[in-house]
């Protein structure tokens, strides 16, 4: 899709959009990864086919360890119980929600203390691995840090397997018309319905970086495979944010005691990576892109209530709050509808 047409602008200005409509039209494609016919979409909503555990150091204390316990549920959606806090109701991974999206998105169900930070890169897998009711135990608002983006939550969702409820038929969704949202920076959000009868859901999205990573543009079919190269992608950020977490930062609840490392995330300087770039296409590191669309993108759609969504999702220069914005704009405004 190199034109778009844009339908109802949900949030910003259509003067602000042309400028930005051109950029995006402009900008090459550094990969595409389509689905392939043995890809077909799921007909029953599933679960997780037994428990499974994974660790690692805090994300904003390192000098602990965060565990995530991964259980088969037969409650409808994502449900994050925090056992240290047994007189608090399990929150429900939905856009109703969301506490803040500033840096990250922090999920809060009742007190102020039940909650989780930076739920984006676990939650992601609810659409990325076809995977629509779990529940989370996890004994900290705390989760898990890994060196290699989500993978070692992917790989225990696989040693257990995702299985089929067939008394639950798979709801789809797509959006009622063609809608925009319209961010700072020249950033958009674009939102195509399906086309009747299909029921899979792909991407189209665009980074552009005052940084080494410069401009990347990726296009795939949302499918295990490119959701499992994706999830491999760290967190990517400046050098001078990585200095600024590790010194002032500290003085800020936000990134207090953040534990990023030059393994964990990827720095970029303004010529060149400080650290080695992953998931090299042609000579040109796509990490920052893919862990754009696969893990935070993907994250904020996961945010829809219940089953999945289907159609054509254009991204150009967004983040957390511009994603998170337009989920609740489908939900204030009652666009979603089932696929037909």
């Amino acid at each position: 899709m190199s034109e778009l047409q844009t339908g109802r602008i949900l949030l910003g200005r259509e003067q602000d959009l042309t400028a930005s409509l051109a950029a995006w039209s402009a900008m090459p494609v550094d990969m595409v990864m389509a689905a392939s016919p043995e890809d077909r979409p799921d007909d029953f909503q599933t679960t997780l086919g037994g428990c499974v555990e994974v660790s690692g150091p805090g994300t904003y204390s390192r000098r602990t360890r965060s565990t995530l316990r991964l259980e088969p549920t037969t409650r409808s959606g994502w449900w994050i119980d925090r056992s240290d806090l047994p007189e608090q109701l399990p929150i429900q991974v939905s856009v109703r929600n969301v506490w803040t999206s500033a840096r990250n998105i922090v999920l809060r169900s009742g007190s102020p203390h039940n909650y989780l930070r930076m739920v984006e890169h676990v939650i992601a897998l609810r659409l990325g691995m076809g995977l629509d009711n779990l529940l989370i135990r996890i004994g900290t608002g705390d989760p898990p840090l890994f060196d290699v983006g989500s993978m070692p939550i992917v790989e225990k969702i696989l040693e257990a397997g995702v299985v089929a409820q067939p008394e639950r038929p798979l709801r789809m969704w797509t959006v009622k018309e063609p809608i925009t949202v319209v961010g700072a920076n020249g950033s958009f959000l674009h939102v195509v319905p399906a086309e009747p009868g299909q029921r899979r859901l792909s991407f189209d999205v665009a980074i552009d970086f005052p940084t080494a990573i410069g401009r990347q543009r990726i296009q795939f079919d949302l499918c295990r495979k490119a959701f499992c190269h994706g999830a491999a992608a760290r967190t990517n950020c400046s050098l001078a944010d990585m200095i600024f977490a590790q010194t002032l930062g500290k003085f800020f609840a936000d990134v207090r005691n953040l534990g990023y490392t030059s393994k964990n995330i990827l720095i970029a300087g303004r010529r060149g990576y400080l650290n080695a770039p992953q998931l090299v296409e042609n000579g040109k590191s796509l990490e920052a892109v893919w862990h754009r669309a696969v893990l935070d993108l993907i994250a904020a759609l996961s945010l829809i209530d219940e089953g999945r969504l289907a159609g054509h999702v254009i991204s150009y220069k967004a983040g957390h709050t511009l994603d998170v914005r337009l989920v609740t704009q489908l939900a204030l405004h009652d666009l979603l509808e089932p696929v037909r």
